[in-house]
Protein backbone atom coordinates (compact mmCIF):
# COMPACT_ATOMS: atom_id res chain seq x y z
CA UNK A 1 0.00 0.00 0.00
CA UNK A 2 1.45 3.40 -0.69
CA UNK A 3 2.48 5.50 2.26
CA UNK A 4 1.21 8.99 2.73
CA UNK A 5 2.84 11.40 5.03
CA UNK A 6 1.77 15.08 6.22
CA UNK A 7 4.41 16.80 6.62
CA UNK A 8 4.18 20.81 7.77
CA UNK A 9 6.88 23.46 7.56
CA UNK A 10 6.87 26.84 7.67
CA UNK A 11 10.25 29.00 8.02
CA UNK A 12 13.10 29.28 6.31
CA UNK A 13 15.23 26.65 8.16
CA UNK A 14 12.50 24.42 8.61
CA UNK A 15 12.07 24.07 4.48
CA UNK A 16 15.25 23.55 4.16
CA UNK A 17 15.77 20.43 6.69
CA UNK A 18 12.20 19.60 5.31
CA UNK A 19 13.54 19.54 1.87
CA UNK A 20 16.07 17.05 2.75
CA UNK A 21 14.07 15.15 4.32
CA UNK A 22 11.60 14.48 1.90
CA UNK A 23 14.47 13.56 -0.24
CA UNK A 24 15.38 10.71 2.42
CA UNK A 25 12.46 9.30 2.52
CA UNK A 26 12.15 9.50 -1.38
CA UNK A 27 14.76 7.35 -1.30
CA UNK A 28 13.56 4.41 1.06
CA UNK A 29 10.11 4.29 -0.73
CA UNK A 30 9.91 6.40 -4.37
CA UNK A 31 6.23 5.51 -4.37
CA UNK A 32 5.68 8.08 -0.97
CA UNK A 33 2.93 10.50 -1.11
CA UNK A 34 4.36 13.86 0.69
CA UNK A 35 1.41 16.32 1.23
CA UNK A 36 0.63 19.24 3.41
CA UNK A 37 2.90 22.52 3.76
CA UNK A 38 6.14 24.04 3.06
CA UNK A 39 8.41 26.18 1.12
CA UNK A 40 10.32 26.22 -2.48
CA UNK A 41 12.34 23.96 -1.29
CA UNK A 42 10.26 21.42 0.12
CA UNK A 43 7.55 22.06 -3.15
CA UNK A 44 10.55 21.31 -5.06
CA UNK A 45 11.57 17.91 -3.51
CA UNK A 46 8.29 16.72 -4.56
CA UNK A 47 6.01 18.53 -1.57
CA UNK A 48 2.20 18.85 -2.29
CA UNK A 49 0.13 21.41 -1.11
CA UNK A 50 0.43 24.99 0.48
CA UNK A 51 3.31 27.68 -0.39
CA UNK A 52 4.48 28.29 3.37
CA UNK A 53 6.15 31.73 2.45
CA UNK A 54 4.08 33.86 3.40
CA UNK A 55 3.54 32.52 7.13
CA UNK A 56 7.36 32.66 8.67
CA UNK A 57 7.32 35.60 11.34
CA UNK A 58 9.38 36.57 14.00
CA UNK A 59 8.20 37.90 17.54
CA UNK A 60 4.33 37.94 19.03
CA UNK A 61 3.66 40.90 18.05
CA UNK A 62 4.61 40.65 14.37
CA UNK A 63 2.66 37.21 14.69
CA UNK A 64 -0.68 39.07 14.62
CA UNK A 65 -0.33 41.10 11.51
CA UNK A 66 -0.21 37.21 9.45
CA UNK A 67 -3.18 35.38 11.45
CA UNK A 68 -4.98 35.95 8.54
CA UNK A 69 -3.07 33.88 6.26
CA UNK A 70 -1.98 31.58 9.15
CA UNK A 71 -5.33 30.76 9.97
CA UNK A 72 -6.10 29.90 6.23
CA UNK A 73 -3.28 28.10 6.34
CA UNK A 74 -4.64 25.68 9.83
CA UNK A 75 -8.23 25.54 7.96
CA UNK A 76 -6.79 24.24 4.79
CA UNK A 77 -4.70 21.36 6.28
CA UNK A 78 -7.10 20.61 9.30
CA UNK A 79 -9.60 20.02 5.75
CA UNK A 80 -6.93 17.81 4.09
CA UNK A 81 -6.35 15.95 7.54
CA UNK A 82 -9.95 14.92 7.56
CA UNK A 83 -10.39 14.06 3.83
CA UNK A 84 -7.70 11.85 3.46
CA UNK A 85 -5.84 8.95 5.28
CA UNK A 86 -2.37 9.45 6.41
CA UNK A 87 0.17 6.89 7.63
CA UNK A 88 2.04 10.06 10.07
CA UNK A 89 2.03 13.46 10.47
CA UNK A 90 5.80 15.38 10.33
CA UNK A 91 6.10 18.67 11.93
CA UNK A 92 8.98 20.37 11.24
CA UNK A 93 9.48 23.60 14.14
CA UNK A 94 7.38 26.29 14.07
CA UNK A 95 5.34 25.55 17.32
CA UNK A 96 2.44 27.31 18.17
CA UNK A 97 1.06 26.35 14.56
CA UNK A 98 2.34 22.67 14.58
CA UNK A 99 1.44 21.61 18.08
CA UNK A 100 -1.77 23.10 17.84
CA UNK A 101 -2.19 20.90 14.59
CA UNK A 102 -0.35 17.87 16.87
CA UNK A 103 -3.80 17.79 18.60
CA UNK A 104 -5.90 17.46 15.95
CA UNK A 105 -3.53 14.91 14.07
CA UNK A 106 -3.26 12.66 17.71
CA UNK A 107 -7.47 12.95 17.62
CA UNK A 108 -7.53 11.76 14.45
CA UNK A 109 -5.40 8.68 15.52
CA UNK A 110 -2.66 9.47 13.27
CA UNK A 111 1.46 9.00 14.32
CA UNK A 112 2.30 12.08 14.91
CA UNK A 113 6.67 12.99 14.65
CA UNK A 114 8.08 16.16 15.40
CA UNK A 115 11.77 16.61 13.67
CA UNK A 116 12.85 20.21 14.70
CA UNK A 117 11.85 20.39 18.40
CA UNK A 118 10.62 23.29 19.11
CA UNK A 119 12.99 25.69 21.69
CA UNK A 120 11.42 24.51 25.18
CA UNK A 121 14.64 24.75 26.87
CA UNK A 122 14.67 28.63 25.99
CA UNK A 123 10.98 29.66 25.38
CA UNK A 124 8.28 28.30 27.56
CA UNK A 125 9.54 24.91 28.92
CA UNK A 126 6.37 24.21 30.42
CA UNK A 127 5.63 23.39 26.66
CA UNK A 128 7.23 20.16 27.11
CA UNK A 129 4.15 18.40 29.05
CA UNK A 130 1.33 19.63 25.92
CA UNK A 131 4.18 17.67 23.74
CA UNK A 132 3.99 14.80 25.78
CA UNK A 133 0.61 14.42 25.46
CA UNK A 134 0.12 15.21 21.46
CA UNK A 135 3.47 13.95 20.09
CA UNK A 136 4.41 10.16 19.18
CA UNK A 137 8.04 10.47 18.32
CA UNK A 138 10.27 13.63 18.99
CA UNK A 139 13.84 13.22 16.90
CA UNK A 140 15.84 16.22 18.00
CA UNK A 141 19.12 17.95 16.47
CA UNK A 142 20.84 18.74 19.81
CA UNK A 143 21.90 16.62 22.26
CA UNK A 144 20.99 18.26 25.51
CA UNK A 145 17.57 18.17 23.94
CA UNK A 146 16.96 14.23 24.53
CA UNK A 147 16.92 14.58 28.28
CA UNK A 148 14.71 17.67 28.83
CA UNK A 149 12.01 15.25 26.94
CA UNK A 150 13.01 12.03 28.15
CA UNK A 151 12.25 13.63 31.80
CA UNK A 152 8.57 14.78 30.43
CA UNK A 153 7.63 10.84 29.09
CA UNK A 154 8.50 11.52 25.52
CA UNK A 155 9.71 9.21 23.02
CA UNK A 156 12.91 10.67 21.93
CA UNK A 157 15.67 10.29 19.72
CA UNK A 158 18.76 12.41 19.21
CA UNK A 159 19.45 12.21 15.26
CA UNK A 160 22.01 14.66 15.35
CA UNK A 161 22.15 17.92 13.27
CA UNK A 162 21.32 18.36 9.97
CA UNK A 163 23.74 21.15 9.40
CA UNK A 164 26.54 19.39 11.03
CA UNK A 165 26.90 17.52 7.43
CA UNK A 166 25.48 19.85 5.10
CA UNK A 167 27.33 22.91 6.01
CA UNK A 168 30.42 22.06 4.52
CA UNK A 169 33.01 23.40 2.10
CA UNK A 170 36.16 22.08 0.52
CA UNK A 171 37.64 25.09 -0.64
CA UNK A 172 39.94 27.39 1.38
CA UNK A 173 39.55 31.13 1.21
CA UNK A 174 41.74 32.08 -1.94
CA UNK A 175 39.47 29.34 -3.79
CA UNK A 176 36.62 30.94 -2.65
CA UNK A 177 37.47 34.29 -3.37
CA UNK A 178 38.31 33.59 -6.80
CA UNK A 179 34.88 32.15 -7.02
CA UNK A 180 33.07 34.77 -6.20
CA UNK A 181 35.65 37.66 -8.33
CA UNK A 182 37.39 39.26 -5.38
CA UNK A 183 40.94 39.88 -4.44
CA UNK A 184 42.94 37.73 -2.16
CA UNK A 185 43.80 40.12 -0.16
CA UNK A 186 40.70 42.03 0.28
CA UNK A 187 38.87 42.65 4.10
CA UNK A 188 36.00 40.46 2.70
CA UNK A 189 32.61 41.00 5.44
CA UNK A 190 29.47 38.82 4.55
CA UNK A 191 25.98 40.54 5.53
CA UNK A 192 23.67 37.89 6.48
CA UNK A 193 20.39 40.28 7.56
CA UNK A 194 17.84 37.20 7.96
CA UNK A 195 15.29 35.32 5.91
CA UNK A 196 12.05 37.63 6.72
CA UNK A 197 10.99 40.43 5.23
CA UNK A 198 10.14 42.49 8.70
CA UNK A 199 14.15 40.82 9.94
CA UNK A 200 16.16 42.70 7.02
CA UNK A 201 13.68 45.88 7.32
CA UNK A 202 14.71 46.13 10.78
CA UNK A 203 18.34 44.98 10.72
CA UNK A 204 19.67 45.53 7.38
CA UNK A 205 20.32 49.60 7.86
CA UNK A 206 22.36 49.00 11.29
CA UNK A 207 23.98 46.43 10.14
CA UNK A 208 25.36 48.07 6.65
CA UNK A 209 25.90 51.52 8.12
CA UNK A 210 28.08 49.21 11.19
CA UNK A 211 30.05 47.59 8.02
CA UNK A 212 30.76 51.00 6.96
CA UNK A 213 31.98 52.20 9.84
CA UNK A 214 33.98 49.13 10.43
CA UNK A 215 35.86 50.07 7.21
CA UNK A 216 36.64 53.60 8.10
CA UNK A 217 38.08 52.61 11.41
CA UNK A 218 40.43 50.20 9.84
CA UNK A 219 41.81 52.41 6.92
CA UNK A 220 40.86 49.59 4.48
CA UNK A 221 38.16 49.36 1.65
CA UNK A 222 35.45 46.68 2.57
CA UNK A 223 34.18 44.25 -0.20
CA UNK A 224 30.57 43.79 1.17
CA UNK A 225 28.73 40.65 0.39
CA UNK A 226 25.02 39.70 1.15
CA UNK A 227 24.26 36.38 1.14
CA UNK A 228 20.60 36.76 0.48
CA UNK A 229 17.79 34.16 1.60
CA UNK A 230 15.48 33.26 -1.47
CA UNK A 231 12.44 35.07 0.70
CA UNK A 232 14.32 38.67 0.06
CA UNK A 233 14.15 40.43 -2.96
CA UNK A 234 16.95 42.34 -4.36
CA UNK A 235 14.44 45.18 -4.60
CA UNK A 236 14.44 45.32 -0.68
CA UNK A 237 18.42 44.97 -0.22
CA UNK A 238 19.25 47.59 -3.39
CA UNK A 239 16.93 50.12 -1.98
CA UNK A 240 18.71 49.65 2.10
CA UNK A 241 22.03 49.69 0.46
CA UNK A 242 21.33 52.86 -1.66
CA UNK A 243 20.42 54.86 1.69
CA UNK A 244 24.00 53.63 3.14
CA UNK A 245 25.69 54.60 0.34
CA UNK A 246 27.61 51.66 0.38
CA UNK A 247 28.63 48.89 -2.55
CA UNK A 248 28.13 44.87 -2.03
CA UNK A 249 27.69 42.14 -4.00
CA UNK A 250 24.18 40.55 -3.22
CA UNK A 251 25.05 36.58 -3.44
CA UNK A 252 22.21 33.54 -4.20
CA UNK A 253 22.90 30.23 -4.21
CA UNK A 254 26.54 30.49 -2.62
CA UNK A 255 26.06 30.69 1.16
CA UNK A 256 28.88 28.36 2.11
CA UNK A 257 31.31 30.43 -0.39
CA UNK A 258 30.27 34.00 0.68
CA UNK A 259 30.90 32.75 4.06
CA UNK A 260 34.46 30.79 3.48
CA UNK A 261 35.75 33.64 1.30
CA UNK A 262 34.37 36.11 4.88
CA UNK A 263 36.82 37.19 7.26
CA UNK A 264 33.90 38.66 9.62
CA UNK A 265 30.19 37.60 9.18
CA UNK A 266 27.55 40.06 10.79
CA UNK A 267 24.29 37.51 11.29
CA UNK A 268 21.13 37.79 12.46
CA UNK A 269 20.43 35.42 15.36
CA UNK A 270 18.89 31.94 13.91
CA UNK A 271 20.04 29.19 12.18
CA UNK A 272 22.47 31.12 9.98
CA UNK A 273 24.56 31.53 12.79
CA UNK A 274 25.27 27.78 13.24
CA UNK A 275 25.89 27.66 9.50
CA UNK A 276 28.46 30.75 10.31
CA UNK A 277 29.89 28.65 13.20
CA UNK A 278 29.92 25.52 11.27
CA UNK A 279 31.50 27.14 8.08
CA UNK A 280 34.13 28.56 11.02
CA UNK A 281 34.01 32.34 10.00
CA UNK A 282 34.54 34.59 12.81
CA UNK A 283 30.94 36.79 13.87
CA UNK A 284 28.52 38.81 15.55
CA UNK A 285 24.80 37.84 16.34
CA UNK A 286 22.18 40.85 15.97
CA UNK A 287 19.23 40.56 16.79
CA UNK A 288 16.20 42.81 17.16
CA UNK A 289 12.37 42.66 17.83
CA UNK A 290 9.34 44.80 18.24
CA UNK A 291 9.41 46.26 21.99
CA UNK A 292 6.03 44.14 22.45
CA UNK A 293 7.43 40.90 21.07
CA UNK A 294 10.96 41.77 23.25
CA UNK A 295 9.26 42.88 26.58
CA UNK A 296 6.91 39.85 26.82
CA UNK A 297 9.88 37.52 25.34
CA UNK A 298 11.95 38.68 28.74
CA UNK A 299 9.43 37.09 30.67
CA UNK A 300 9.34 33.93 28.88
CA UNK A 301 12.78 32.94 27.89
CA UNK A 302 14.60 31.12 30.36
CA UNK A 303 18.60 30.96 28.26
CA UNK A 304 21.48 33.46 28.86
CA UNK A 305 22.51 33.43 25.44
CA UNK A 306 20.48 34.02 22.33
CA UNK A 307 22.97 32.84 19.45
CA UNK A 308 22.57 28.92 18.63
CA UNK A 309 26.38 28.53 18.80
CA UNK A 310 26.96 30.11 22.62
CA UNK A 311 24.21 27.85 23.93
CA UNK A 312 25.53 24.50 21.92
CA UNK A 313 29.05 26.00 23.24
CA UNK A 314 27.72 26.73 26.68
CA UNK A 315 29.76 30.18 26.69
CA UNK A 316 29.38 33.41 24.96
CA UNK A 317 31.63 32.50 22.35
CA UNK A 318 30.22 35.10 20.15
CA UNK A 319 29.21 38.67 21.03
CA UNK A 320 25.16 39.43 20.91
CA UNK A 321 23.87 42.24 20.04
CA UNK A 322 20.28 42.74 21.19
CA UNK A 323 17.24 45.26 20.75
CA UNK A 324 18.64 48.76 21.93
CA UNK A 325 22.27 47.84 21.46
CA UNK A 326 22.07 46.75 17.73
CA UNK A 327 23.36 49.99 16.84
CA UNK A 328 25.91 50.81 13.64
CA UNK A 329 28.85 51.86 16.34
CA UNK A 330 28.06 48.51 18.44
CA UNK A 331 28.38 46.72 15.32
CA UNK A 332 31.31 48.38 14.02
CA UNK A 333 33.39 48.39 17.83
CA UNK A 334 32.71 44.18 17.88
CA UNK A 335 34.05 44.10 14.34
CA UNK A 336 36.96 45.99 15.04
CA UNK A 337 37.41 43.73 18.33
CA UNK A 338 37.51 40.35 16.42
CA UNK A 339 39.52 41.27 13.45
CA UNK A 340 42.31 43.17 15.09
CA UNK A 341 42.36 40.37 18.41
CA UNK A 342 44.27 37.22 17.15
CA UNK A 343 43.71 35.42 20.20
CA UNK A 344 39.52 36.22 20.16
CA UNK A 345 39.76 35.35 16.44
CA UNK A 346 41.80 32.21 16.83
CA UNK A 347 39.46 30.91 20.37
CA UNK A 348 36.09 31.67 18.56
CA UNK A 349 37.18 29.64 15.05
CA UNK A 350 38.65 26.54 17.66
CA UNK A 351 34.98 27.21 19.60
CA UNK A 352 33.40 26.60 16.48
CA UNK A 353 35.24 22.97 15.80
CA UNK A 354 34.10 22.01 18.75
CA UNK A 355 30.42 22.64 17.98
CA UNK A 356 30.85 20.67 14.82
CA UNK A 357 32.09 17.69 17.27
CA UNK A 358 29.14 18.14 19.13
CA UNK A 359 26.65 17.97 16.46
CA UNK A 360 27.68 15.51 14.37
CA UNK A 361 27.00 11.88 13.87
CA UNK A 362 27.63 9.08 11.76
CA UNK A 363 25.39 9.43 8.87
CA UNK A 364 23.23 11.87 7.84
CA UNK A 365 20.33 13.46 10.35
CA UNK A 366 17.93 13.43 7.38
CA UNK A 367 18.90 9.93 6.72
CA UNK A 368 18.36 8.92 10.12
CA UNK A 369 15.45 10.89 10.61
CA UNK A 370 13.88 9.39 7.34
CA UNK A 371 14.33 5.73 8.73
CA UNK A 372 12.43 6.20 11.17
CA UNK A 373 9.42 8.75 9.86
CA UNK A 374 9.00 5.52 7.30
CA UNK A 375 9.28 2.61 10.11
CA UNK A 376 6.17 4.66 11.82
CA UNK A 377 4.64 4.94 8.99
CA UNK A 378 4.40 1.79 7.83
CA UNK A 379 2.70 0.60 11.45
CA UNK A 380 -0.04 2.92 9.96
CA UNK A 381 -1.33 0.18 7.20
Amino acid sequence: MTKTILMISAEASGDLHGSSLIKEIRKIDPSVKIKGMGGSKMLQAGLEGIDSSRLAVVGLAEAVEKLGDIWRAYRQLKELLYKEKFHCVVLIDYPEFNLKFAGLAKKRGVPVVYYISPQVWAWRRGRVKKIARVVDKMLVVFPFEEAIYREAGVDVEYVGHPLAEKARLNISKDEARKELALKKDSVVVSILAGSRTDEVKKLLAPMLEGVRLFEEKIGKDVAVLIPAADTIKDELIEEELRAARLKAQIVRGALYEALRASDLAVVTSGTATLETALIGTPMIIVYRVSPLSYFIGRFLVGVEHIGLPNIVAGEGVVPELIQKNVTPENIAAQMFRIFTDDKVRAHMVERFRDIRKTLSKDGSAPQRAAQIIYQIACRGD
